[in-house]
């Protein structure tokens, strides 16, 4: 009888460790899966892509001040935007005789200097903003 009882309280314990495991590991799963950084797109990506396609681009630094507020402007879409940090290719933006941050220079070496904003930007580019942007 004994033998019989710890059969069944070994089987019953094995059923439970399994159920349990089993739960564990659809937590874990869950629970980083969840938790995976997702791809965002930003609001601005096409914007910013536009000004890519055209050859855009902002010299500037990153002590800029005005150069930073440019930056967030884009937010995350600002990983799109041609960008030459002057203090770090020096020869480049001598050459393209940038004297003040930022300049952002067209490829027919149309160039404005300072804040643009997003509305300039997109009045000089071509390139369309988001309606929440206009």
């Amino acid at each position: 009888m004994k033998t019989l009882w710890t059969n069944w309280l070994t089987a019953v314990m094995s059923k439970k460790v399994l159920i349990a495991s089993v739960f564990v590991v659809t937590v874990l799963f869950l629970g980083i899966s969840l938790n995976f950084p997702k791809k965002v797109e930003g609001k601005l990506d096409l914007f910013a892509k536009c000004l890519a396609d055209k050859e855009v681009t902002m010299y500037g630094a990153a002590w800029c001040s005005h150069c930073q507020n440019e930056k967030a402007a884009f937010g995350n879409s600002f990983k799109f935007v041609p960008y030459v940090e002057c203090p770090e290719n020096p020869k480049e933006c001598l050459a393209k005789e940038v004297k003040s941050y930022p300049t952002w220079i067209f490829p027919d070496e149309r160039r404005f200097v300072g804040e643009q904003g997003l509305k300039k930007l997109s009045d000089e580019s071509g390139c369309a903003l988001p309606q929440e942007n206009q």
